[in-house]
């Protein structure tokens, strides 16, 4: 029986009730269910072998978006965040998305680019083209340090030389590219680096400085693409009078406005990276070298612009689109420690690093557009407060079922304010 990530009424299900959902669909261990129960899933030694100076752990709501359909299969997807609508808001337009087949995807191969920075050379031409006679040998050497990532198809594939121009004069850049198969790669990638740079000296003449990966990863990326119905876009749109186009038209004049202002694009992106980080930080990956990637990215051509891209099909449908490198792994760094990590990836059911990529991508496509049609229908506003006023209900002291009826009021009230959910709980006694 084929598994449903549509889930209806999800988000009113008391907590044991979703991850019994969980435990169903990603076939989750008691041991597992009961790990992720725990605020406190990393245990001190395991964080003190982490990172240095431990103290303690911080934690991050662990939320389950519903309703993907990616490539004809449906996913659960792990979001580790703290902002408020985030989840809600990657369901939402993976619902809005399904009546037309969901989410379509795909991927480069995992390729990470090693740079190494060799100065003070005389003959920049002799170097490179020594490097590059020199170029079987040289793989054959950088591949010596990871056997392992051999065995599994991955390694040194090719070398690429860059000739740059700067203040302190020329460099010349080996770029190594390297095939990390289901991991990152930031390890194996700078060892190797490491590894080879004297043999790249000596061919060149020059001396060895930096010897590292690089977070630009444009051998890696991953797309994906969906098309949103314009009737039910108009459906969507709660207290407002919008019929079938307008919606696409009002969603194109805001993607438009991101387009060709860098003030409004950053925000825009941030909104993609709110759905990516939080699957990111979930699975255990590396989310400040996603970040990079992906900002760097979309200033590749000297002008900060989107990372998605939407228009409007010959029906008058919305068509969103996303490219950007995605450098996750499967296996490899926090991803064998963490507890939650692991079980994130077993709900995601994921197999490759690829497919990981393909998945994130979906999330972060689906958190601009959800972000796009708030913005340019009935403001971000609604469903960010909804959420917020439960926190200043919390904060003013509320506790149990006390919780929603005072976040109620604090809307229904547009007062969303500590003070007056203390006197609403006075109020209510």
């Amino acid at each position: 029986m084929e598994k449903r990530s549509d889930i209806s009424g999800f988000h009113g299900l008391s907590v044991e009730k979703r991850l019994d959902f969980v435990r169903e669909f990603a076939g989750l261990s008691d041991e597992e269910c009961d790990i992720v129960k725990k605020t406190g899933a990393l245990d001190i030694d395991t964080a003190n072998r982490m990172i240095e100076n431990v103290v303690g752990t911080s934690h991050l709501p662990l939320g389950i978006a519903t309703n993907f359909r990616i490539n004809g299969r449906d996913y659960l997807i792990p979001m580790a965040i703290d902002e408020p609508s985030v989840v809600a808001a990657a369901s939402y337009a993976a619902k809005l998305a399904r009546p037309k087949g969901g989410f379509t995807t795909s991927s480069d191969e995992s390729v990470m680019i090693g740079q190494i920075q060799l100065l003070n050379i005389k003959d920049f031409d002799a170097a490179k083209r020594n490097i590059l006679e020199k170029k079987d040998e040289i793989t054959a050497i950088a591949n010596e340090k990871d056997p392992v990532l051999l065995k599994y198809g991955g390694g040194v594939k090719d070398i690429e030389i860059r000739i740059i121009d700067s203040e302190r004069g020329k460099m010349l850049i080996v770029h190594l590219l390297v095939n990390v198969s289901d991991a990152m790669g930031a390890n194996a990638v700078n060892t190797m680096a490491e590894w080879i740079s004297p043999r790249l000296e000596e061919l060149s003449g020059g001396d060895a400085r930096l010897r590292i990966i690089s977070n630009l990863a444009t051998k890696r990326l991953a797309r994906a693409r969906a098309v949103w119905d314009k009737e039910e876009l108009a459906k969507s749109v709660k207290g407002m009078e919008i019929k079938g186009e307008k919606v696409v038209d009002y969603i194109l004049d805001a993607y438009h406005f991101a387009l060709v202002d860098q003030y409004r694009c950053a925000t825009h992106n941030k909104g993609v990276m709110n759905g990516i980080d939080a699957v990111v930080i979930a699975t255990g990956n590396d989310f400040r070298a996603v970040e990079a990637g992906a900002h760097s990215y979309a200033a590749r051509d000297g002008r900060y612009t989107s990372l998605t891209k939407y228009e409007k099909d010959s029906d008058g449908n919305l068509v969103g689109e996303i490219e950007l490198p995605v450098a996750v792994g499967t296996v490899g760094g926090a991803i064998n420690i963490n507890p939650v990590a692991k079980i994130a990836l077993k709900i995601l059911g994921v197999k490759t690093a690829r497919e990981l990529s393909e998945v994130i991508a979906s999330v972060g496509l689906a958190q601009n557009f959800a972000a796009l049609r708030a913005l340019a229908t009935e403001g971000i506003q609604s469903g960010h407060m909804k959420l917020h006023a439960k926190n200043i209900a919390a904060i003013a002291g509320a506790k149990g079922s006390l919780i929603d009826e005072v976040a109620n009021r604090l809307v229904k009230e547009k007062n969303i304010k500590v003070d007056r959910a203390k006197e609403i709980l006075k109020e209510l006694g």
